[in-house]
């Protein structure tokens, strides 16, 4: 039983107050978009589903690191009513922003803990948080007269239904991610602020790839669990950072987002460069690079990786393993890397 029903929520614009660009304060500027009753209502075509919203939001709730950092970066800390779902710190640069957020709990809140916030919009980087067995459907909401949305990376050319993280018919591209960033920023009437961020994001991928050749190198992926690893497939957000970076991933030939894949096979293939996901979670075994790190220089199956005795890892943030606007940090600090290691022009 809920505790309350939802009541009615308020459809009212906030006050613009300071413009922000790419990983600004989370305020907004008056005069840097149009009025909130202009253009709406608007629908946008999210995986399959047509989404309404009668006006821009003013109470919403991102279920999501990754769609949390996207909106707190297009400088909307102050129509969150709450967020949800954290594997890592928030990017430094957002940290004020996300300070005057309501966190609705580390992990995934119940569906009557998101009702009581009064939300009119509710947003998610992943499938699974608004499915069977996630914090709620998308038609639960919707039957509240409560909008979602989902991250197109997760279910554009992918099936969730495969097993495990799921599967991709078609490579993830950074466009996905960039499309995201304007259809948010184009629900909360921000398109402006949408175009500068991708055009921001753009630049810096050009920059950190400019001339880079890593032909010859193979990278792995290593996401969590020790015993029986999840390492990523060809083809999601470490797929897209492999692909920027001109380098290939030693399990290309799985379709799998993250499989699960026996350390003998890894010594197999002998990645030239491991990157490791840097986790501050507590869910699965060896979550931190440095638990990930011990691991590989003590197991007698990873101890003799050419990665492993020549110390290349590269460390990621969690959220940069994931499609979202931290994949393009992944960029830059893979290619960053392997121009360290000596094994990029």
């Amino acid at each position: 039983m809920l505790r309350n029903a939802l009541r009615p929520a308020a459809f009212l614009l906030a006050p613009a107050l300071l413009l922000t660009a790419c990983g600004g304060s989370g305020s907004e500027a008056a005069g840097d978009e149009p009025s909130a009753a202009s253009g709406y209502p608007r629908t946008l075509d999210n995986c399959g589903a047509k989404v309404t919203l009668k006006s821009a939001p003013k109470r919403a709730v991102s279920l999501n690191q990754g769609t949390t950092e996207i909106l707190l970066s297009l400088g909307l800390a102050d129509r969150l009513a709450g967020t949800a779902t954290w594997t890592d710190p928030v990017l430094k640069n957002l940290e004020k922003a996300n300070a005057s957020v309501p966190r609705l709990a580390d992990n995934a809140p119940s569906f009557e803990k998101v009702l009581d916030t009064e939300p009119d919009f509710v947003t998610a980087s992943f499938v699974s948080t608004l499915g069977k067995g996630g914090v709620a459907t998308r038609e639960q909401f919707e039957k509240l007269g409560v909008p979602t949305y989902v991250s197109p990376s997760d279910c554009s050319g992918k099936d969730n239904d495969s097993g495990g993280d799921g599967s991709r018919s078609e490579p993830l591209t950074l466009d996905a991610v960039y499309g995201e960033i304007h259809d948010l920023a184009h629900a909360f009437g921000v398109d402006a602020r949408g175009d500068k961020l991708v055009a921001e994001l753009k630049q810096r991928v050009s920059k950190a790839t400019d001339g880079m050749d890593a032909s010859d190198v193979s990278l792995m992926y290593w996401f969590a669990n020790s015993q029986s690893p999840y390492l990523a497939g060809c083809c999601g957000a470490p797929g897209a950072i492999t692909r920027a970076v001109g380098a290939e991933n030693a399990f290309s030939d799985t379709r799998d987002e993250w499989p699960q894949i026996s350390w003998e096979t890894v010594a197999d293939r002998d990645p030239d460069v491991i990157v490791i996901g840097d986790l501050t979670r507590k869910q699965q075994t060896a979550e931190t690079a440095a638990a990930k790190i011990r691991f590989l220089e003590t197991n007698p199956a990873t101890r003799n990786l050419t990665a492993v005795k020549k110390k290349r890892y590269v460390l990621l943030s969690g959220q940069a393993m994931n499609p979202s606007l931290r994949t393009v940090e992944g960029i830059e600090k893979v290619a960053a890397g392997l121009r360290d290691f000596g094994l990029a022009k």
